[in-house]
């Protein structure tokens, strides 16, 4: 397939992407930008650690058109990104690594005037620094939810992208990402209204290991270790973590727990969807997972803030992190798959109406193709594609936006094609 690529000098025959990142996810992105090499014609792989980018560059170089460069870069240092931003000069910039370093990106993106993308939130790496938590506690105050990442510091950045004629298209993996793209599907096409949205997202993956992370732990330990939350009736309600627990019988994977959690996309949806009564975000997780992460919870192990070890400042969950399995490395030992969708209630011509809109992929079958376990795929995929409807003028809007205020159509076209097919049904079993 051969796309002309527009940009901001208009329509060019070659365009620069900039990765941020080496992971799981940034690898899988990776691979499908050499995949789609008449888009993404030049990409730089930069990472702190430019050993994992040169071994990827390697091994890919002799099967794509694409050319690739590395670089080294502390994606906390604002210099350091414009510095390579000025230097590889890309259309866009892709952060793919620690949501922490968004700002920052983000800033150097702004100065750069150049296109940004990542696929979550902005959350600070201590939660407990003073001066973050004085601005924490009032937003929690005035949103009515405990959650120590949202999308607010970002919506920030709307007018400084809409003066340098940008976009910074925020949270586009999954979920966040098709989930919201979804919201926009169902609300175009089946749905004039929607009253009630439960997003599930399902992993049905074994990868033998007593314990570990499917992403990145800092991230994922983090994540649903804290207080949940739901919108229902014009306000967010705060829940005790993983307090609210419930089964679904999911498609390709069967029976599985899953447990309510705060997500980001929630917070997105509702500001565009107004006549929404109640969202819900459910995950699965297997009691031993459960059982293990309580135990690391209380021992301290979760902790962000330094403690002084032997004279060295260290931080407990990223030395925790240093002794988990890195989750890139799970692709080749992980089976089973993953399911992760929208269930819509609502009504159509004036009839009520249900809507299950989701998609099934395997573990091993992305192994297969990308050397990566689902996860990774279901977040990379996204996000190549994300990048590729703004580099090809497919959405042009400067400002920093969520995915429901784009046309989802060729979004969710190019990620069908791209490996995440969608299914759905207007008969689900609903939640309870």
């Amino acid at each position: 397939m051969l796309f002309l690529v527009k940009s901001k000098r208009g329509v060019v025959g070659v365009s620069r992407a900039l990765i941020i990142g080496c992971g799981g996810v940034a690898q899988v992105a990776i691979h499908k930008c050499c995949q789609n090499s008449s888009v993404f014609t030049d990409i730089c792989i930069a990472s702190r650690t430019k050993a994992k980018c040169d071994k990827v560059a390697e091994e890919l170089r002799s099967k794509t058109a694409t050319n690739i460069s590395t670089a080294h870069l502390d994606a906390n240092n604002e210099a350091e990104v414009v510095a390579l931003i000025k230097s590889f000069k890309p259309e866009i910039v892709m952060h793919l690594g620690m949501p922490y370093h968004n700002l920052v990106i983000m800033e150097a993106c702004v100065k750069c005037k150049v296109h940004y993308l990542d696929t979550a939130a902005y959350e600070p790496e201590n939660t407990d620094d003073p001066q973050w938590r004085e601005v924490y506690e009032k937003r929690c105050h005035d949103k009515g939810f405990v959650a120590y990442f949202d999308y607010a510091a970002q919506w920030g950045y709307q007018e400084k992208f809409a003066q340098a004629g940008v976009t910074a298209l925020l949270g586009c993996g999954f979920d966040p990402g098709i989930t919201q793209a979804y919201v926009a599907y169902a609300k175009k096409h089946e749905l004039d209204t929607i009253e009630y949205l439960d997003i599930l997202d399902c992993n049905g993956g074994d990868h033998g290991y007593p314990f570990a992370t499917n992403f990145n732990p800092e991230i994922n330990l983090r994540e649903v270790s804290a207080p949940g939350s739901y919108w229902e009736n014009g306000t967010f309600h705060t829940i005790p973590p993983l307090s609210v627990h419930k089964k679904y019988n999911f498609d390709g994977v069967g029976e599985k727990d899953m447990y309510m959690l705060h997500h980001e996309e929630v917070e997105s949806i509702v500001k565009y969807v107004p006549e929404l009564k109640r969202v819900r975000f459910f995950m699965t997780f297997g009691q031993s997972y459960i059982t293990h992460m309580n135990c690391l919870k209380d021992v301290g192990l979760l902790s962000t803030t330094p403690i002084d070890y032997e004279g060295h400042k260290i931080v407990p969950i990223q030395f925790l992190k240093a002794l988990l399995p890195d989750p890139a490395s799970l692709g080749a030992r992980t089976k089973g798959k993953t399911n992760i969708g929208c269930i819509f209630r609502g009504t159509k011509d004036g009839k009520p109406k249900n809507y299950y809109i989701y998609n099934v992929c395997d573990h091993e079958e992305s192994f297969k193709e990308v050397g990566s376990q689902a996860i990774s795929y279901t977040t990379g995929v996204p996000a190549m594609c994300g990048a590729m409807m703004l580099l090809q003028g497919t959405w042009q809007k400067p400002g920093a936006y969520t995915l429901e205020e784009f046309d989802p159509d060729p979004f969710l076209a190019a990620v069908s094609e791209f490996g995440l097919p969608y299914k759905t049904t207007t008969k689900p079993v609903l939640v309870d």
